[in-house]
């Protein structure tokens, strides 16, 4: 692991580290925050997961999250939305290749060489947060937005023994059905719909996947309102052990002004579940 940068913010340390992944075959840029409470102690984990076109970096401008972090104390960790790089596959849409990589381990050439960053979220990164950082890794929540809010809910529902508390700011929650999520399933996963299934929050549902209690925001004047389908996941969550806290947010859109109004509450709804 290599520092491109540290900052003291709020008391804490807003870094920038690159590393040669394993899981991508590439070099991977990643955010961390560590609040001025790991000098003493380690410290809970929250992972932000970005939406699609954005890098590590958009949250960390423009995500206002290091005041109430350094207050609870938790650890940002923000990676990046997609390996990088002149010999990875890309694509003329935004809405597949670099910076679009839907957190999937792609199966289809020619993005399963280095499009595996299910993978890389779930094992490979968590590893070289835990040999670096004073992070207690049994204390670990996640979050993110729109195509990482999609990343975000199914991460967890797979994964309800590492994650202890999960929410998303408009997450795509039902990406098998939406418009500008299924032309990117086909690409990395295959036309097979049932392979789908693994990286769909409402089909995961569907299908019996518990989580103790999501926080989902969802902008009620988001122009990706549709795609969203906030509503999906709410009717899957029904007669579920799943308790869903959906607040539509009147006249709020899908960019980071709307993710920065509402950041600490989704914090402080972390920092509650980690500290137990």
């Amino acid at each position: 692991m290599e520092t491109v940068s540290t900052n003291l913010s709020f008391g804490g340390t807003q870094g920038v580290y690159t590393h040669q992944s394993t899981s991508t075959g590439t070099q991977m840029t990643f955010a961390v925050f560590v609040p001025p409470q790991a000098a003493t102690q380690s410290c809970p984990v929250v992972w932000y997961l970005s939406g699609l076109t954005c890098s590590h970096a958009n949250v960390m401008d423009k995500g206002e999250y290091r005041r109430k972090a350094a207050e609870l104390g938790l650890i940002i960790v923000c990676p990046d939305t997609s390996p990088r790089g002149d010999d990875v596959a890309n694509d003329e849409s935004w809405q597949m290749g670099q910076g679009a990589g839907f957190y999937v381990d792609a199966t289809q050439e020619p993005w399963s060489k280095h499009f595996q960053m299910y993978s890389y979220i779930t094992q490979e990164l968590p590893a070289l947060i835990a040999e670096n950082f004073p992070a207690d890794m049994s204390r670990q929540g996640i979050t993110g937005h729109s195509m990482g809010g999609h990343g975000a809910l199914t991460i967890a529902l797979k994964n309800p023994d590492t994650f202890k508390s999960c929410s998303a700011f408009a997450p795509i929650t039902n990406p098998s059905t939406a418009e500008w999520s299924k032309g990117a399933l086909t690409t990395y996963l295959g036309a097979d719909q049932a392979a789908w299934a693994d990286y769909d929050a409402v089909r995961l549902i569907e299908k019996g996947a518990k989580f103790p209690a999501l926080l989902v925001d969802q902008g009620a004047a988001d122009n990706f309102f549709d795609g969203c389908n906030p509503h999906a996941l709410q009717s899957a969550c029904v007669d579920t052990d799943i308790a869903l806290t959906l607040r539509l947010q009147e006249g709020y859109d899908h960019s980071y002004f709307f993710i920065s109004t509402f950041m600490d509450d989704h914090l402080t709804w972390h920092a509650d579940r980690l500290s137990k």
